[in-house]
């Protein structure tokens, strides 16, 4: 029941809390674990350390016996009396006297060695052993020496005979103390040549020596301490080794370690290590129990404080999301009661929260958005009526003025007018954008330009849009009225230049300054004026009302300068085809008028119209009188001059104009040249022709005579024959007589040379050669055929 009850609340905030509480928790529980993990690490190095360093302590003092035992060993075998002894090959009664001095000797190492209890070496071949200060046989040795009960004499010999060579063993001795036992290490003598034992070396040290060591490492451990020889067998121990404990030192690694090994108390913590002088070890072996118990008392007090921080952790989460949550609870249902945003706050809490408080807060941008859009009609519409005169009784400007949050610094005011030219090419440079979008963006990137430039200069400027165009009204600070005035030039000019960057070409026009606000509309007036002059100044000019204002009556112009004489003079040029000089005459025409400081719009307009009569009177002349042949192939050429701006525009078009027309009369003038011209040609090789058909019986008949005939020369008279009919003169010659003689012999019966005479030919051998030229056959063939 309690988990259905809380499972819906999941999302609530009390869920990302909880979750929120526990993840702090768990940072210091972690952070409690680990310092446990690494205190009980750095605890086991310690505590291995400590017991290895105890270790290393007792090899040192056991490994130092070992090694005077070893190097006393090293004296007694390499003695040369020993050896003179052991490797005679001739027993002498001199072997007793090398003994005697041998064994007085070793008295000698026994004073050197304090530490060793006892050495002796056995002498095969005599069955006896040496000993410090006196010889026994075998029997007497063993019983002075190792006769403790524990161990027999056959065993004995079988010990020191058969044991391994350089090998630590315990034997029994009789003067070694409660423990009546000796660490031994024995060593064979090397052969004789016959390959017989000659010997061995025992060197014995008692127990109780290493005991000693043992005890303070045991003693501060409580561990066990044992030492092995190479077998693995135990040379010494502080307590009896059990049978699981042998067990243990039978698995002995062959490396210094340290591992836990079980027992029949539970794990034991086992360190190894191999003696520095011998082949021994060194086991300590301590209870797993004993060894951790500090670790163990570090592990129970962690977890105890990790159960205290738990429930303490419990408690506190209860109290403080329990006084946490009461106030969002409380805001929660405020919230759903009044506000009718469909939204359950059975969720997060927060997330309901911050969902109302975005909801009302798009609901009032929408407002103010609205609003703001509103705020800037109303203010454009004001500064349209502003501008264009009409006066609100109702509302006083100044009251506009401060309700739009626009600051009146003073009562100078002046209008500067924007045009821009270009607009249809800005819509082509922004695809995607319809043709209002492109107008609000342009209106908007010229309202912040102008207004900020304006405010550069200490002044205010407020900028609207009226009639396609956008006005800026100027409120000046306190100034003189030079500076105003280089203020206005300098808005206008750097307006002009920095929205070039946005590709926009602006024609500015720049009113007077006027006192208080009724003025305004005559600036405006004034801007307007201003901005019709573009028509004679040209486009993307900045136009000042005080440069076209005409103060008297002696500056306005009475008429233009455009006399009868000089009209019939274009028109005559334009008929000639003469572009160049009628191009010049326009242009002086143009000049004389328009380069006039002050040109009055209505007489401007008037002259381009007079220029535009007479080029169409000049077409009409180029006519037959009844039809325009230019202007019925050009409909549209009146539409393009009426829908220019300015006179530049309008001019340029005139000239365009111009050299048409100019084109238009030099052909017709060519053409009717060309056609009187062939006319003539015609009527001359007519007549060559002609001649050619009266003269053809002439033998002396050539192209030179005919020139003659006509006054040219015959080469000319030839080129011009054959640019006319396509053919040669002689050959039309050669052709017109082979025709008439055809015609001689089929109605003739003249001789063949008889023709040939009356067609021009001296030579019938000549007419024949030409007749078959032309015809194929020979004159006397053709008239048989005929």
């Amino acid at each position: 029941m309690k988990f259905r009850f809380f499972w819906p609340k999941r999302k609530s905030i009390i869920f990302t809390w909880l979750l929120s509480y526990s993840a702090v928790l768990f940072v210091p529980m972690l952070m409690s674990i680990l310092i446990y993990s690494q205190s009980s690490h750095v605890l086991k190095s310690e505590i291995h350390r400590a017991n290895d360093s105890l270790l290393k302590q007792v090899r040192y003092t056991i490994d130092t016996q070992f090694d005077l035992m070893k190097r006393l060993n090293m004296e007694i075998t390499w003695n040369a009396k020993l050896q003179s002894l052991m490797y005679t090959n001739v027993r002498t009664n001199d072997d007793q006297y090398l003994a005697f001095q041998l064994v007085k000797e070793f008295r000698m190492y026994q004073t050197s060695y304090a530490t060793i209890d006892e050495f002796y070496v056995t002498w095969d071949q005599e069955a006896s052993i040496l000993r410090p200060g006196n010889m026994r046989d075998l029997h007497t040795a063993f019983d002075t020496i190792h006769n403790t009960g524990t161990l027999r004499y056959e065993q004995w010999l079988d010990t020191i005979h058969q044991a391994t060579n350089n090998q630590f063993l315990i034997l029994p001795r009789v003067d070694a103390g409660p423990s009546s036992s000796s660490i031994a290490y024995v060593t064979h003598l090397p052969k004789d040549l016959n390959g017989k034992q000659t010997g061995t070396v025992v060197v014995m040290a008692d127990r109780e020596r290493f005991e000693k060591a043992i005890e303070s490492i045991s003693g501060f451990s409580g561990g066990q301490i044992v030492i092995l020889n190479h077998d693995n067998q135990v040379l010494l121990s502080n307590v009896p080794v059990t049978v699981n404990k042998n067990l243990i030192l039978d698995q002995l690694p062959d490396e210094d370690n340290v591992t836990y090994k079980p027992s029949q108390d539970g794990e034991s913590e086992l360190f190894y290590i191999q003696s520095a002088v011998s082949d021994l070890k060194y086991v300590l072996i301590i209870p797993s129990r004993m060894y951790w118990e500090k670790a163990e008392y570090v592990r129970k007090f962690t977890y105890i404080s990790i159960l205290i921080s738990l429930f303490g952790a419990a408690v506190l989460t209860w109290f403080f999301l329990r006084r946490n949550y009461s106030p969002i609870q409380r805001l929660v249902q405020s919230i759903s009661d009044k506000n009718a945003f469909d939204e359950r706050a059975d969720g997060n809490e927060l997330h309901f929260i911050q969902k109302v408080i975005s909801h009302t807060r798009n609901e009032k941008d929408q407002i103010a958005m609205q609003l703001q859009s509103h705020h800037h009609v109303l203010r454009s519409n004001m500064l349209n009526r502003l501008l264009k005169g009409r006066i609100d009784s109702l509302v006083s400007y100044e009251e506009a003025f401060k309700t739009f949050h626009m600051d009146l610094i003073s009562n100078h005011f002046a209008v500067i007018l924007f045009a821009v030219e270009n607009s249809d090419s800005i819509s082509t440079n922004l695809p995607g954008m319809d043709i209002n979008e492109r107008r609000k963006l342009m209106q908007f990137i010229i309202t912040n330009v102008v207004e900020e430039l304006t405010g550069h200069r200490q002044h205010a400027g407020y900028v609207a849009e009226i009639d396609d165009m956008m006005v800026c009204l100027v409120n000046f600070a306190e100034t003189d009225a030079a500076e105003r005035k280089a203020d206005l030039d300098w808005i206008a000019a750097e307006a002009q230049r920095f929205l070039t960057r946005f590709h926009m070409d602006l024609t500015i026009s720049i009113s007077g300054v006027h006192p208080s606000l009724i003025g305004v509309a005559e600036a405006y007036s004034e801007a307007l004026d201003a901005m019709e002059y573009k028509m004679v100044r040209g486009k993307r000019e900045i136009i000042t009302y005080d440069e076209i204002r005409i103060d008297t009556a002696d500056k306005l112009q009475q008429g233009y300068y455009y006399p009868l004489q000089v009209e019939q003079q274009i028109i005559n040029l334009i008929k000639a085809g003469d572009i160049e000089q009628a191009s010049a005459s326009m242009n002086e025409i143009m000049g004389r008028n328009f380069d006039k400081p002050l040109v009055s719009l209505t007489l401007a307009r008037c002259l381009i119209f007079n220029l535009v009569g007479t080029m169409v009177k000049a077409m009409n002349e180029l006519g037959d009188g009844t039809t325009q042949p230019w202007l019925g192939d050009n409909p549209l050429w009146m539409d393009k001059i009426i829908a220019c701006d300015t006179i530049l525009e309008m001019q340029q078009e005139l000239q365009l104009l111009l050299r048409e027309v100019c084109a238009f009369a030099a052909s017709r003038i060519e053409a009717n040249q060309t056609k009187e011209r062939t006319e003539t040609l015609r009527e001359l090789i007519a007549k060559v022709m002609q001649y050619i058909e009266d003269q053809y019986q002439d033998a002396n008949l050539n192209v030179n005579t005919i020139g003659e005939n006509f006054a040219l020369r015959g080469s000319y008279v030839s080129k011009l024959f054959k640019d006319q009919t396509g053919e040669g003169l002689l050959d039309y010659i050669t052709k017109y007589r082979i025709q008439q003689a055809k015609k001689m012999i089929s109605y003739k019966q003249d001789s063949i040379s008889e023709i040939a005479r009356l067609v021009g030919y001296n030579e019938v051998a000549t007419f024949i050669r030409v007749f078959k030229k032309y015809e194929g056959i020979t004159p006397g063939k053709y008239k048989e055929m005929n």
